[in-house]
């Protein structure tokens, strides 16, 4: 993982399931709970954080 995230380089998690839930880390600097779908897609990006969640062992998983 970079070093610096930036919209150009977001912070990418790994998940096993095509549904996927995002607070932005919690506490006071989250956001709303929001879930997501991938659908046929290999990854999704969250509306709020812009982190991304990526389908392990999927096409764009880093490590496959």
């Amino acid at each position: 993982m970079p070093d610096t995230l930036s919209p150009d380089n977001p912070e990418i998690v790994i998940v096993e399931s095509r549904k996927v839930s995002c607070n932005g880390g919690g506490g006071a600097l989250g956001h709303p709970l929001v879930f997501y779908e991938m659908g046929k897609e290999d990854a999704v990006d969250c509306m709020y954080c812009d982190r991304r969640f990526v389908l392990k062992g999927g096409k764009e998983d880093p490590d496959r």
